[in-house]
């Protein structure tokens, strides 16, 4: 009941299907070959970036050694050796700003600490806002940031983008929980972890009273009440402060954390 088929119909239809799945094949090499590429070009800018950035500091911040800063310098490398983050070079930027970050493709990596956060944090707090940067650089935060980055920001259609861009987040996200971790590790205090992410939730108005103390616990304990908030979380790298106060006290609370608090004591005792 075939046989009327056209003579030539089978051989063509052979011919289109080896026309498509070689068109697919290319297609594929070539977009994986593009985002590679793309890849490259991001870490290079990142490179020109970070070191741009580098001379900046070195312009407008002043360098963190044992001749100029020696408490600070000891502190930072006691925090480096007990996550054993190897060498870093730091430096104090000018201003108020409750903030510090770690920048750098390549060993040693930038730790910048803003003077405003010595002006409220305890030689405890101050450890652990360390050790937490020192946590991005000892797990590899500090150069894949640029990598991961770079792969997220490859062109796409629409919906992987947007796939891509809350991955990259959710990952953003996760990695703020690691370094929590590790700055609870170089402080060894509970305690003193919780009040400097309060510390930088609250700002100064929280140190002013024991009322304002009050008001921003309460406002992180709020936090996740509302939708908004839950929703805006999504789009943020970093964590809402009553989650990440929440699994510190998790963290701290485990066999996990005890063990290897005293394998590093152990080794490195503050």
């Amino acid at each position: 009941m075939t046989s009327y088929r056209y003579p030539g119909e089978q051989i063509i239809l052979a011919l289109t299907l080896f026309l498509v799945l070689a068109v697919i094949a290319v297609t594929a090499v070539a977009t994986l070959c593009g985002s590679a590429l793309f890849v490259m070009v991001m870490l290079v800018v990142s490179f020109v970036l970070n070191r741009s950035h580098h001379n900046e500091l070195i312009e407008s911040a002043h360098p963190v050694t044992p001749q100029t800063e020696p408490a600070l310098a000891n502190l930072v490398g006691d925090c480096a050796a007990r996550l054993q983050a190897g060498p870093v070079g730091t430096f104090v930027a000018p201003g108020n700003i409750l903030n510090a970050y770690t920048f750098g493709l390549v060993k040693p990596q930038i730790l910048v600490v803003y003077a405003g956060v010595f002006r409220i944090m305890d030689a405890d707090e101050l450890r652990f806002i360390i050790g937490h940067e020192l946590g991005h650089v000892s797990l590899g935060h500090t150069w894949l940031n640029s990598l991961v980055g770079g792969m997220a920001g490859i062109p796409s259609p629409y919906l992987a983008a947007v796939v891509l861009y809350f991955a990259f987040r959710w990952w953003n996200r996760s990695c703020e929980y690691s370094a929590d971790r590790a700055g609870l590790l170089a402080c060894g205090k509970p305690e003193k972890a919780a009040s400097a992410l309060i510390k930088l939730a609250g700002g100064a108005s929280a140190l002013r009273s024991a009322q304002g103390w009050q008001q921003a616990l309460h406002q992180i304990e709020a936090e996740d009440d509302h939708l908004e908030n839950n929703l805006r979380a999504m789009l943020s790298t970093h964590p809402m402060t009553v989650r990440r106060l929440d699994a510190l006290r998790r963290y701290a609370a485990s066999p996990e954390y005890h063990r290897l608090q005293d394998q590093i004591n152990h080794v490195h005792p503050i």
